[in-house]
């Protein structure tokens, strides 16, 4: 290995390599003997010397680690003497270096890796040199898609070795992504200390700094030279970048200048809380794939459910409070907000839009509306994460829209159908693009004419039907929306709560377009079907005696509480009430013995999310559970019937497979009814949390797989979990 500059960055890959047991010499040139000198004295080379042709001949691999406006001249001499071998860099910058690499070649050679590692420092020289530099850091290639996929994977392994993630994405994305996440920012801190440094009062100013400013201007130390030629090699991306800046610069000042304090607090929101948001996402994905984090739970047999706990907020009224809170005249107080992954995504995605939100702070949102038509273009794309109820209400409400969006999610959601948005939203006279099979993203089309129509949904589905009707609200006319059988209908309720009103009549629901929402109170009751991981854990569990506070029962969501008493549960609804317009109660359970039982197809649609957990129960019942009319649950995050089947096969539990339902054969009584083994939840969170719950009558431990996702619908779960009585240990990889 030939490092070809040995200064910091060259030097402590040296020190990496030597600190990882690598196998072959490492070489360094470098027209400073005196750095070779210290090379070899702290042990980080082997040999080395100014002469580069000398030195080449020796090398295998060569690393350039030199200035990048340096590297044209380096080029010029590799053309002589490189030969076959692999050659990479690590400039920041790569669209000048591929260029100066092939002016010198002729062409990029194909066994050039360009390179950036994502890491440094303000010291500079060998002596700086540190083996943990690139640890746990980021690493980015830049291969020409005619590259040699043999000198990649050479220079993957390289960087892997050193303990960093490597990661691959074209030359332009390259400098763009870096012109604004790290060219800027030197940027900006070398003007803001020269320009402080200028003035009469810099002693004064610098004894008073505080840690943010030394925290910001910490990389205005950094090599002089270095991020000059970094400049002028990424001229062009840079001065978009700044640009960019500056125009949001002016209009926070404008803000400043007039006193508005709704802008001011919008841009900072927004940036505290996607600062927030991103690196939530970061933590748990890749660069570029958003592949989730490998999180595992293993659950010891037996145990029992006892105590009184409130679990999360419902995270379809939370997702709802956000949006007609944002499309509202005034502000809206929201209490008891869901802060999961999904609902943060959808705060995330109005702020992106314009709309000031303060919070969440324990539940607690205010959200300062822009009216149905204030709403500003995104910047980029809209993530949603795993949320489908966010995609297809987001479809609906940015269909009336004057600018086009795009709406994006994570691996699991753009595998979701569609089209059942899609395709009424068109007779609508929305202009929609879909990928394969009417699959995410979703690209929309704004500035179309809506009209309403007279729309029977083919599926019993509340994210299609609320969808239609937020669509409707821009729509002309009347939006009609007929179901097949009841489903969840917190829209209704709560357009009517915004003062804006949507009659049913039967099984249509119907609202007159062009009308206006006005900001109203929302207090967000605990969502029923998180709760129904533990209604079943105590149904199932002897010695179990739980109180669940403050749950949703609205009766389009009550599902599961019928099929859970019609199998024998010990189950009462205490302290009845409504608040803002739903009803909520407290759920009292405990232990009872179950048997099992055909499910009745009118209950299907009003616990379709919570089968997983029933599925459950019915492993723990006399006799068997039989549900037929869920084909619905096949287009989940998972398909949920085969993923349960799957799983509780593994357990041990007798079960079969129909295309729109299962049979789960239990065997009741108050022994183990199964035995434990390692399940993949497929991503999916109700299959997680509903194999944890399993664990509590198995007879040896249970393993699951793939549950990062559980954030998404039910954070702090684990703690919850163990706080009632069961023996969860959560790993991550």
């Amino acid at each position: 290995m030939l490092i070809v500059g040995l200064g910091m960055i060259g030097g402590s890959l040296a020190a990496a390599l030597k600190a990882s047991a690598y196998q072959g010499r490492v070489l360094a040139c470098d027209r400073d003997p005196e750095e070779i000198a210290k090379g070899l004295e702290m042990g980080v080379i082997d040999a080395g010397g100014p002469e580069l042709e000398t030195w080449v001949a020796q090398s295998d691999i060569v690393v350039l680690a030199v200035p990048v406006l340096a590297m044209a001249s380096v080029f010029e001499r590799l053309a002589g003497c490189l030969g076959e071998r692999i050659l990479t860099d690590v400039g920041s910058t790569k669209g000048v270096v591929c260029e100066a690499a092939a002016q010198a070649f002729g062409a990029l050679p194909t066994r050039f890796v360009p390179g950036h590692p994502i890491a440094g420092s303000e010291k500079s020289g060998v002596a700086a040199a540190n083996p943990a530099l690139y640890r746990r850091h980021k690493v980015i290639l830049t291969p020409q898609p005619e590259a040699d996929r043999d000198a990649v994977d050479q220079v993957r392994a390289l960087w892997q070795g050193c303990g960093a993630e490597v990661l691959e994405m074209s030359v332009a994305r390259h400098d763009q992504v870096l012109a604004r996440t790290s060219h800027l920012p030197h940027m900006l801190a070398f003007s803001l200390v020269d320009t402080l440094a200028r003035q009469d009062e810099r002693l004064e100013i610098f004894r008073y700094a505080a840690g943010g400013f030394r925290d910001f201007t910490r990389i205005a130390g950094s090599d002089p030279v270095m991020w000059r030629d970094i400049f002028c090699a990424n001229r062009e991306a840079l001065l978009g970048a700044l640009d960019e800046f500056e125009a949001g610069l002016s209009r926070l000042r404008r803000a400043v200048e007039q006193g508005d304090s709704d802008a001011m607090l919008g841009t900072f929101d927004r940036a505290s809380h996607a600062r927030h948001h991103f690196e939530t996402l970061l933590n748990q994905t890749s660069y570029q794939t958003m592949e989730a984090r490998q999180v595992q739970y293993e659950v010891s047999p037996g145990g029992a459910v006892n105590g009184r706990i409130r679990v999360p907020g419902d995270k379809s009224i939370s997702h709802r409070s956000i949006m007609l809170g944002a499309l509202a005249n005034g502000v809206t107080e929201v209490k008891g907000f869901l802060e999961g992954e999904d609902s943060l995504a959808t705060l995330q995605a109005f702020r992106d839009m314009g709309v000031a939100i303060e919070g969440p702070y324990q539940g607690r949102v205010t959200i300062h509306g822009v009216g149905l038509h204030g709403l500003t273009k995104p910047a980029g794309p809209i993530y949603v994460g795993n949320s489908g109820t966010a995609m297809r209400l987001f479809a609906g409400l940015l269909a009336g829209q004057e600018f086009d969006t795009e709406l994006t999610g994570d691996a699991s959601l753009t595998k979701r159908p569609m089209a059942r948005v899609a395709d009424p939203l068109r007779l609508m006279g929305a202009r929609i693009d879909t990928a394969e099979g009417g699959r995410p993203p979703l690209k929309i089309h704004g500035g179309q004419p809506l009209k309403g129509i007279d729309y029977d949904m083919p599926m019993a589905s509340a994210q299609v039907k609320s969808c239609l009707l937020l669509a409707g609200l821009y729509a002309k006319g009347e939006t009609r929306v007929r179901e097949p059988a009841p489903t969840r209908d917190h829209t209704e309720r709560m357009l009517n709560g915004f003062g804006y009103p949507v009659a049913r009549e039967g099984d249509l629901a119907k609202l007159q377009g062009g009308g206006a929402l006005t900001s109203a109170p929302i207090d967000v009751p605990s969502d029923i079907s998180s709760a129904t991981f533990f209604l079943v854990a105590a149904a199932i569990t002897p010695g179990s005696d739980l109180v669940l506070e403050h749950v949703g029962v609205n009766p389009t969501r009550i599902g599961v509480i019928n099929i859970l008493k019609q199998m024998g549960a010990d189950l009462r609804l205490e302290n009845p009430r409504e608040v803002g317009g739903e009803p909520v109660a407290d759920l009292h359970i405990r232990h009872a013995p179950l048997k099992g039982i055909d499910i009745p197809v009118d209950q299907v649609p009003l616990a379709i999310d919570e089968f997983p957990a029933l599925f459950v129960a019915a492993a723990n019942a006399e006799g068997t559970t039989r549900l037929r009319g869920a084909e619905e649950l096949r287009v989940k995050e998972s398909d949920r019937i085969k993923a349960m089947a799957d799983g509780l096969e593994i357990l041990g539990v007798e079960t079969t497979v129909y295309p729109d339902g299962i049979d789960v054969v239990g065997k009741g009584g108050d022994q183990p009814n199964y035995g434990g083994g390692q399940v993949d939840s497929l991503g999916d969170h109700r299959i997680a949390m509903a194999f944890t719950v399993a664990a509590l009558r198995a007879s040896a431990p249970i393993v699951i797989d793939d549950c990062a996702n559980v954030a998404t619908s039910f954070p702090g779960f684990v703690d919850l979990a163990n706080r009632v009585g069961l023996t969860l240990v959560q790993t991550t990889r």
